[in-house]
C-alpha cells in the first residue's frame, strides 16, 4: 500500500464519476442497479448518524457494471452517500483503473466492489472488499453444501438490510477514526 500516495488518490478520485454518471456509463446494466436502489431507506437512527459526520471522507469505490456484487452493493453505498453532505464518494471501473485496482488487491485478486476510505486531504485510512460479513454469510449459507444459488436470484430484503448495515458500520467506523485522529483534531483545533 505504499504506492497509494495522496497524490496519486487526487488523481485517482479527480477521474472518478459520480453515482449518476457511472450508471449511465452502462445503460443496458443501469435498471439492475436501480432496482436495488429503490428498494434501500436508512432507518431515521441511520440517517440521523450519517448527518451527524463532521470529517470530510473521500471515498472510491473500485467496481464494475457487470459483477452481481456490486449490484447488490453499490446502491448502498450510494444511499450512504446521499445521507451525509461529509461523504464524497467516486466510482472508478475496476478494467479502466487498473493501475488501482492492481494496488488493492485482496486474496491476491482484484475484486470488486472494493471501497477506499480516505481522509479530507486523501491519506488513505483503509479499504474493504469485496462483501461485507453479512453478505459473506447469506452467500456462505447457499453455496456451503449440496447446493448453490443460481445466477441472477432475487437478494432477500433481510440480507439487502444487514449488508447495508455493514457497510454504514465501516463508514462510521472510518468516520470515528478520522474524528479522533490527533493529526485531524490538530488541523481543526477540535
Amino acid at each position: 500500500m505504499n504506492d497509494l500516495t495522496p497524490a496519486f488518490l487526487t488523481e485517482k478520485h479527480a477521474a472518478g464519476l459520480d453515482y449518476a454518471d457511472y450508471l449511465a456509463s452502462d445503460p443496458g446494466r443501469a435498471p439492475q442497479w436501480q432496482a436495488i436502489h429503490d428498494r434501500l431507506t436508512l432507518s431515521d437512527a441511520q440517517t440521523a448518524l450519517l448527518g451527524a459526520f463532521t470529517r470530510e471522507m473521500k471515498v472510491f469505490c473500485v467496481s464494475g457494471m457487470w459483477c452481481g456484487d456490486c449490484v447488490a452493493q453499490g446502491p448502498m453505498l450510494a444511499r450512504i452517500a446521499e445521507a451525509s453532505p461529509m461523504i464524497d464518494l467516486k466510482w472508478l471501473d475496476r478494467d479502466e483503473h487498473d493501475d488501482l485496482s492492481e494496488r488493492v488487491t485482496i486474496n491476491a485478486g482484484q475484486r470488486v466492489p472494493t471501497v477506499l476510505f480516505c481522509a479530507e486531504d486523501f491519506e488513505l485510512v483503509g479499504f474493504l472488499g469485496d462483501r461485507t460479513l453479512n453478505r459473506y454469510r447469506a452467500i456462505a449459507a447457499q453455496q456451503v453444501g449440496a447446493a448453490c444459488q443460481l445466477p441472477g436470484a432475487e437478494v432477500a430484503g433481510d440480507e439487502l438490510a444487514a449488508t447495508l448495515q455493514d457497510w454504514l458500520d465501516e463508514f462510521e467506523r472510518v468516520q470515528l477514526l478520522l474524528r479522533l485522529s490527533p493529526r485531524l483534531r490538530q488541523k481543526h483545533g477540535d
